[in-house]
C-alpha cells in the first residue's frame, strides 16, 4: 500500500458505546477473517455510560435486558449505576478482543459511497490534534446513537446572566463541584432529574428543590431482584439468562402494552404505586399527574423509591411552576415566588444529532436524510452498504441492537454467498411517510425534522415491541425491498 492509498477495512463501525461493542462482537464472531475497526470520537469506550458522570447516574432499564444477549448480566443490582455499567462494557470488549480494534479520538466527518468501487471513502478527524485522514470500507455502520455528546440542551432562560450562583448541565458535570451544604435547584422532571436529586440530597447538599414545568410519570422499582440473581447463580448460564431475560421482557413489554391499550387504568395503577409513598404535604395531583398518557413519554424509574424517600425526609421538595426569569439570587417563577439557589442544575434534556453529525454522500451527491426512509429502523433507502442502530424508547436499547446486529451479519453472509458487492433498500413510492420516532419527548420534537422518515407499513415501519420485532427480523434477508448487486 502506497502512502497515498487510504487504509481499507471490511467493516467500519462508528461509536464505541453499547451499540458499537455489540456490532463489533457480531462481526468478529461471524467473520473472524474480516477486518474491522471502531472509531470513537472520545478517549474512552462506553458512550453514554462514560460521558455522564453526575452523582447517582444509573440505568433506567433493567440490566438483564440492557446487558448483551451474548454476555448475561450477573450483578446483584437489576438497576445498575454508571460505574458498574461502564465496567461491564469494558469487560465485554476486553474478553472478546474488541478493545484492540477501537481507535479513540477519531471522528467521522464525511463518508461518500462510490458505486463504481462499491466502497465507502471516509474522512476522519483526530479530535485531539485536528489532523484529518481517510479510510475506505466495504460496509459502514453507525452506532453513535442519536445524542449530541458535546452539547446538552439548555433553554434560553431570561435573565440567565444575572444569576450570581453556579449553573451546571448534567452532561458536563464538573469533577470539582462543591455542593456540600448548598441550596440547589434542579430544573427538569425527566430521568436525569429524578436520578440526580436523591443522590445530591443523600450526599451532603443543604437542600434540593426539583423545579418542573410539567410532571412526569414516576414509577418505583426494586433495586435488586433476588429471584433472578439466584437463578443466575444456580442454573446453567444459557438457561438462566434465557429465563431471566424472558421474565423481564414479559414484564416491561407487557406493562407498556397495558399502558397503551388502557391508559386510564394505567394512570390509576401508577398513582396507587406512587401516592402511598408520598408524605401528606406533597400533592400527587399537583406534582405527579402529567397532561399526557403513560408512555406518550418515557416513564421514570426510581429504584427503591429513593425520590419518595427524600421527599418524606424533606431534604427535597418539589415545585411545579413556570420560570419567569433568573435573578441574582435564583429563579423567579410565574407565580411570583422566588427560589433562592447557590447552584442551578439544568436537567433540561439533550440535543439530538443524526449519525454523530457525519455528512453522508453517494457518488458525491450529498444525502438529505429527511428525504430517505428507514428500512426496519436500521438501513436507509438509497444508501448502499450502510446500517445504523437506534434502540427502543420503551424498553432496553440493547434489545433492538441485538436484533439489528443479527440481521446485518446475515445480510453480509448473503452478500458473500451470492457474490453481491452492494445492498441497498429500495423505497416503494406507495408507502406513506411518517415521523421516524413516534415519541412526544421534548428532545425528540425539537429535532425530528432532521431525521429520516419511517413508512406506514412493514418493512418500513418501526416497531416498539421486541416480540413483534423478533418476527420481523427473523424473516429472510433476500427481502424484495433490498436490492443486492454485483
Amino acid at each position: 500500500m502506497s502512502d497515498t492509498t487510504p487504509e481499507h477495512l471490511d467493516v467500519l463501525i462508528v461509536g464505541a458505546g453499547l451499540s458499537g461493542i455489540d456490532a463489533a462482537y457480531h462481526v468478529g464472531k461471524t467473520f473472524p477473517d474480516r477486518s474491522y475497526a471502531i472509531l470513537e470520537m472520545r478517549d474512552a469506550l462506553g458512550g453514554t455510560w462514560d460521558l455522564f458522570r453526575y452523582p447517582g447516574i444509573r440505568s433506567d432499564s433493567d440490566m438483564y435486558t440492557l446487558g448483551f444477549g451474548w454476555k448475561p448480566w450477573k450483578g446483584k443490582k437489576a438497576i445498575a449505576d454508571g460505574a458498574d455499567i461502564r465496567a461491564y462494557l469494558q469487560e465485554a470488549a476486553r474478553e472478546n478482543g474488541i478493545d484492540e480494534n477501537i481507535r479513540y479520538l477519531h471522528k467521522v466527518v464525511k463518508a461518500d459511497f462510490s458505486t463504481e468501487d462499491a466502497r465507502w471513502r471516509v474522512s476522519v478527524e483526530r479530535t485531539d490534534t485536528g489532523e484529518t485522514t481517510e479510510l475506505t470500507a466495504d460496509f459502514l455502520w453507525s452506532t453513535s446513537g442519536y445524542y449530541r455528546y458535546d452539547e446538552g440542551f439548555t433553554p434560553d432562560f431570561a435573565g440567565l446572566d444575572d444569576f450570581k450562583g453556579q449553573l451546571v448541565h448534567p452532561q458536563h458535570w464538573p469533577e470539582d463541584l462543591d455542593y456540600q451544604g448548598k441550596r440547589i435547584v434542579v430544573i427538569g422532571s425527566g430521568a436525569t432529574a429524578v436520578t440526580l436529586i436523591p443522590s445530591l440530597a443523600d450526599s451532603g447538599a443543604g437542600h434540593v428543590t426539583m423545579l418542573q414545568r410539567t410532571p412526569t410519570f414516576i414509577v418505583p422499582q426494586p433495586l435488586t431482584d433476588p429471584i433472578s440473581y439466584r437463578m443466575l447463580q444456580t442454573l446453567p448460564d444459557k438457561l438462566a439468562s434465557k429465563l431471566v431475560r424472558g421474565r423481564y421482557l414479559a414484564l416491561t413489554i407487557g406493562f407498556y402494552e397495558f399502558c397503551r391499550a388502557r391508559p386510564k387504568e394505567a394512570r390509576k395503577l401508577i398513582r396507587a404505586m406512587s401516592e402511598r409513598r408520598l408524605p401528606k404535604d406533597v400533592s400527587y395531583d399537583e406534582h405527579f399527574t402529567p397532561p399526557y398518557d403513560p408512555w406518550d413519554q418515557r416513564l421514570c424509574v426510581v429504584p427503591r423509591g429513593d425520590l419518595f424517600k427524600a421527599l418524606r425526609k424533606h431534604t427535597v421538595d418539589m415545585v411545579t411552576d413556570h420560570i419567569d426569569r433568573f435573578t441574582e439570587k435564583g429563579i423567579l417563577l410565574k407565580s411570583g415566588r422566588e427560589l433562592e439557589a447557590d447552584i442551578v442544575i439544568t436537567a433540561t434534556g439533550l440535543n439530538l444529532q443524526v449519525f454523530g453529525g457525519a455528512q453522508l454522500a453517494v457518488d458525491g451527491a450529498e444525502v438529505k436524510l429527511p428525504d430517505t426512509m428507514a428500512y426496519k429502523g436500521m438501513m436507509l433507502s438509497g444508501i448502499p452498504n450502510f446500517a445504523f442502530i437506534v434502540g427502543y424508547t420503551n424498553a432496553s436499547w440493547t434489545l433492538k441492537a441485538d436484533l439489528v446486529c443479527g440481521y446485518i451479519v446475515r445480510v453480509m453472509e448473503h452478500m458473500a454467498k451470492s457474490g453481491a458487492r452492494t445492498v441497498v433498500p429500495k423505497r416503494d413510492p406507495a408507502v406513506a411517510e411518517e415521523p421516524f420516532l413516534d415519541f412526544e419527548a421534548g428532545y425528540v420534537m425539537r429535532s425530528i425534522n432532521q431525521f429520516p422518515k419511517q413508512g406506514d407499513v412493514e418493512p418500513w415501519r418501526l416497531k416498539m415491541n421486541y416480540f413483534k420485532d423478533l418476527k420481523v427480523f427473523g424473516k429472510p434477508v433476500d427481502d424484495p425491498a433490498l436490492e443486492y448487486s454485483r
